[in-house]
């Protein structure tokens, strides 16, 4: 680990490694922040089994997130520094519990501090979801890539494949492809053919986040062994067959009407997986003054490095703008 991390750790007033019961399962929650009277913000990444790119093993490595706020890192359980073989019977509504269970333990750590949000994707199920369990306990939520309905099998997905000159053969099988019964070699297929040929995961115009120095972070976190790393892409979660068939299923425009803090979606402009047109449509036609969307230019359904300044800036707004009181 090099001294300047080193000194970012040792400045922070908290940076510990919990072990909290979730969902009756002892998992292991990394909290850290420059004060422990800043908000705290609970972040719920994507996948399921994607804790990217805020995981347990990036302690010091976000100076400018932690310097205004305390931020939870948590793996989910199936991934990280949570592998763990994920059996048919871990449905949505599970990992639903067990944000509920983070929540609760934390507001015990921290019980007068403003808790935010922040989800991507999957971790957008998760956010908008626990509002109807969390009784008050959050002040305000933050999505990247608002999951709605018809994800990754929807008109948009289809008009882009085809503009692209997807060949017809392959664009018959997409067709066909139904949420009830998707299997992960389709699934596979699916993803891989959007990231090949469109811009819907990465957009080819913007600017990515920089991988390296993030991979040689993780490998130098004193919190993560090579199994925890090797864990990010390939671990447990794959094991939930049904997980995934039950996202593509969702419809939460019901929910997302029905939020009642305020609640900040944050798309990229050609992200079709999560579609930013959908989202913009249902935000405007539910009329709740408490939904905003912000598009970000050149940028697909990974946020990439204007996202994640769009992410950071979008905290800073959500947090000022709740009253003191």
């Amino acid at each position: 680990m090099d001294a300047v991390r080193k000194q970012i750790i040792q400045q922070n007033e908290i940076s510990q490694l919990y072990t909290f019961t979730l969902g009756k399962i002892p998992q292991k929650v990394l909290i850290e922040g420059r004060s422990r009277h800043l908000p705290v913000v609970i972040t719920l990444h994507g996948g399921p089994g994607s804790p990217i790119p805020f995981s347990v093993g990036c302690r010091g490595m976000f100076p400018e997130f932690t310097n205004r706020f305390i931020m939870v890192y948590w793996d989910q359980l199936g991934c990280g520094i949570n592998d763990y073989k994920l059996k048919e019977e871990f449905t949505i509504d599970s990992f639903v519990k067990m944000t509920s269970d983070l929540i609760a333990q934390v507001k015990r750590l921290f019980p007068e501090n403003k808790l935010l949000l922040f989800g991507m994707s999957w971790g957008s199920v998760l956010a908008l979801k626990v509002l109807q369990e969390a009784e008050g306990r959050v002040d305000a939520v933050i999505t990247w890539g608002q999951v709605l309905r018809n994800l990754f099998l929807n008109e948009e997905v289809y008009e882009a494949l085809e503009q692209a000159d997807l060949p017809e053969k392959k664009m018959q099988r997409i067709r066909a492809m139904r949420a009830e019964n998707i299997d992960d070699k389709e699934m596979k297929f699916l993803a891989g053919t959007i990231r090949k040929y469109t811009s819907g995961y990465f957009n080819k115009k913007g600017e990515q986040v920089p991988i390296l120095p993030v991979v040689k972070g993780l490998l130098a976190s004193e919190d993560y062994t090579i199994k925890d790393f090797k864990a990010i892409m390939v671990n447990g979660a794959a094991s939930a067959k049904g997980l995934m068939r039950s996202i593509l299923q969702l419809d939460l425009t019901e929910e997302l009407s029905a939020v009642d803090v305020p609640y900040y979606i944050l798309q990229g402009d050609t992200d079709i997986v999560t579609s930013t047109r959908a989202v913009q449509r249902e935000v405007e036609a539910s009329g709740n003054p408490h939904l905003n969307v912000e598009v970000i230019e050149n940028t697909g359904h990974m946020p990439g490095k204007t996202g994640m300044e769009a992410v950071l800036e979008t905290l800073i707004k959500a947090i000022t703008s709740l009253p003191t009181q």
